[in-house]
Formats: structure tokens, sequence, C-alpha cells
């Protein structure tokens, strides 16, 4: 007499294998098979161009390097990149302020009050006509109507923040309504069963749920603000020292890489790399932060 075991139900997988045919399978790895060799043709030039940047830079990376003065001359060799880090901290931190929040309640709308309506169709648009402009463009136009013609007539480093956040805030609107959409419809009935009023489901249910992908996306916007040098050329002068105040001029890490790298000589050469090895330090650790609160905030809500 045959017998005949059961199937482990304790497999899914190996349940799910049996009861999916050769043909699905064979397509299933292919499609495996094709994302991952996909995302390591992609990882290959980032790879090399990290691995560069960090093999030219490393050796000009030191304590002194990061806490001292430009020189006068570029031609120098010596000196820091210090009002470089600051004023790179102190445009960014600013495009931020004015650039997230303003993104933020802009998403909102659109997600939660316009939806369809003509004027967020008009808001969206815009949004994504603004995602396209390119940053020279962007910081001619903040220098005509802000440095030479406008309101304040000179440089400063609040026009070069206000053109960076005209750059971030495109990608702040898009990215949010993205994770907006994202919340399921389910949360929002629930709490609007419970009585609480629109702007209570949104502030307390909606947003900390979306919270990691709009953090996530803010920090998209913040790494392309920090690494951007056109818009920067036209509005916040030259510097070699870090000023704190908005009104005076300034100077920036992707400026110093782009004036340090035109220069010939091998001192301008050696500080350009290691303003780049420096600003991708700061990019990558603002993400690592964004990520650990995001994560953090996660567990929280859960």
């Amino acid at each position: 007499m045959t017998t005949f075991s059961p199937l482990p139900t304790d497999r899914p997988d190996l349940l799910g294998q049996l009861s999916t045919s050769p043909r699905r399978r064979a397509a299933n790895v292919a499609a495996t098979a094709w994302m991952i060799g996909s995302v390591g043709v992609a990882l290959v030039p980032l790879g090399l161009i990290a691995g560069y940047v960090i093999v030219k830079g490393a050796s000009v990376i030191s304590w002194s390097f990061l806490t001292r003065n430009l020189p006068i001359i570029t031609e120098l060799p010596g000196g820091g990149i210090w009002p470089a880090i600051g004023g790179t901290l102190l445009l960014t931190a600013t495009a931020t302020a004015m650039s997230v929040p303003l993104g933020v309640l802009a998403a909102i709308y659109l997600n939660e009050y316009g939806r369809q309506r003509p004027t967020a169709r008009v808001i969206r648009f815009m949004a994504d006509v603004m995602t396209g402009v390119p940053s020279i463009v962007m910081g001619l136009f903040v220098a005509m109507i802000w440095v030479t013609a406008g309101i304040h007539d000179g440089f400063s480093s609040f026009a070069g923040s206000l053109a960076l956040a005209c750059l971030m805030l495109p990608i702040v609107i898009r990215s949010t309504e993205e994770m907006l959409k994202l919340v399921p419809d389910d949360l929002r009935q629930a709490s609007d069963g419970l009585g609480a009023r629109r702007w209570r489901t949104v502030t307390g249910v909606v947003i900390p749920a979306a919270l990691p992908g709009i953090v996530s996306g803010s920090m998209l916007a913040v790494a392309r603000a920090a690494g951007e040098t056109a818009p920067l050329l036209f509005t916040i002068g030259i510097s070699r020292a870090f000023h704190l105040s908005l009104g005076a001029q300034n100077t920036a890490l992707p400026m110093e890489i782009w004036n340090n790298a035109q220069d010939p000589s091998i001192a301008a050469q050696n500080r350009a790399w290691g303003a780049a090895l420096t600003l991708i330090a700061l990019v990558f650790l603002f993400t690592l932060i964004a990520r650990v609160v995001s994560a953090r905030f996660s567990q929280q809500t859960s």
C-alpha cells in the first residue's frame, strides 16, 4: 500500500513553487536577474566616481584644511575651506527653511483639499514645469529681480538661498504629494468616522504615516541644492571669509570647486578635490541623519 506524505505547511515558498508553472518560474528568475543586473550597472559609474573623488581628495583632507580660511591667492598652497563649508551650511539651511514648509503645505493642499480642482491642476502643472527649469535660469531670474535691479540691489547670501529654495520647492511638492497618495484612505475614513476635523486628520494621521517618505524627498531636494553651482554664480558674490549675516556676500563648496578646478596650479586642483570630497561627505551625513530620524519616528507611530 502506497502512502503519500502531506505537503509541508510551514514552507509557503515551497508550496508557491509547486503551484507555479515552469514558465512563470522562469519569467520570475529572468526578471529578478534583470533587476539585479540593472542595479549593478547603475552602481558601477557611481562607485567609480565616488572612488575617484575619495582617492584624489583623501590626501588633502585634514583638520587644518577643514578649519582654516581660504588663501588670499588661489595658486598659493595651504589654507582651508572653512568659509565654503560655513557658507554651504548657511545657504542650504536657509533654503530648506523656506522651501520645505511651503512645499509640504502645497502638497497637502493638492492631495487633501484641491485634488482635481482647477487651482490644484495649475499648481501641479507649474511644479512640474519648475522641476525641468535649468538651475542657471533660476539663478539668472533671482539675480534679475533681487540682485541687479531688485529689492536688495547687491550680492547676498539670501539671494543665493532664494535661488536654491526655488529649485528645491518643486521637488518637495511632487515627492510629498506622492507620499501622501500612498497613505491608505481607510485611515482618513477612520479618523473622519471618529468625528475629527479634516485638519486634525491631516496633522494627526496622514502626515505621521507619510513622514518617512516626506523626509526622504526633502533630503533629495537638499542634496540637489547643496551641490548647485550655477545659481550661486549670479547671487552670492565672492568672499574669502564666512559671514553669518544673510545680507553679506559669501562663498560655498560648489563655488570653490568651480573656481579652483579652473586653475591649473597643483594647490588649486588639490583644494578642488578636497572640497568635492567634503561636499559628498556633508550630503551623506545629512541623508544618514534624516534616515535615522525618520526610522525612529516610524517606530514610534507604528
